[in-house]
């Protein structure tokens, strides 16, 4: 069954339609918030929140969007309260990393990975919320506008603001050659070329 389906079979009383959207999506709903957040813990609570949300107002899905784009929106609202309002986390803009001075040359391959999502870590919340749901979810600029709530020329602007910032994240740290010889998969790879031929 198609998810509009199951949401349709859902809002007349079948919880195990419910159960079954859970399934289906609680993997790439978990991968997003664990992007968020970088806790495995708080992403699970986002992720269970999120699916409660969903069910309270399934009545309210039109279908206007796809089930997944509109679950995506709830669990994105929700876990930006979350971070504004836990005491011991870290808002979307304010992680920080620092890298010493000449350091460069010494970084192992398998790190580089890790530091470009450092990097992503560091954008202003709406340019890293528009690059994680490009980039490592693959939605379109209409859906990322969707559950921004935002124009989508603005959602555009907001993802390449953030291969921007990037960018200028690695020429400061002196990493930008670094990227064609790293042990990353193949998609991680086309992806980082996309910020290698962003015009600054």
């Amino acid at each position: 069954m198609t998810d509009m389906a199951l949401c349709e079979s859902a809002k007349s009383g079948n919880s195990k339609a419910f159960s079954e959207l859970v399934l289906r999506h609680q993997q790439s709903l978990l991968r997003l918030c664990m992007r968020f957040t970088g806790s495995q813990d708080l992403a699970e609570d986002i992720v269970q929140e999120a699916f409660i949300k969903a069910y309270s107002k399934l009545g309210t899905f039109e279908g206007r969007s796809s089930f997944k784009s509109w679950l995506f929106q709830i669990a994105v609202n929700t876990a930006k309260n979350k971070l504004r309002t836990a005491k011991d986390s870290l808002s979307l803009d304010q992680i920080q990393i620092s890298i010493n001075e000449g350091s460069d040359k010494m970084i192992q391959r398998n790190n580089i990975k890790e530091m470009l999502l450092d990097y992503v870590d560091q954008l202003p919340e709406k340019q890293k919320i528009a690059l994680t749901m490009r980039v490592y979810e693959d939605l379109s600029f209409k859906e990322i506008a969707g559950i921004m709530e935002c124009p989508y020329d603005t959602a555009k602007a907001n993802y390449r603001h953030g291969l921007m910032n990037i960018k200028k994240y690695l020429e400061r740290d002196h990493l930008i050659e670094e990227l064609s010889y790293t042990d990353v998969d193949a998609s991680f790879d086309i992806r980082m070329s996309k910020i290698k031929e962003v015009d600054l």
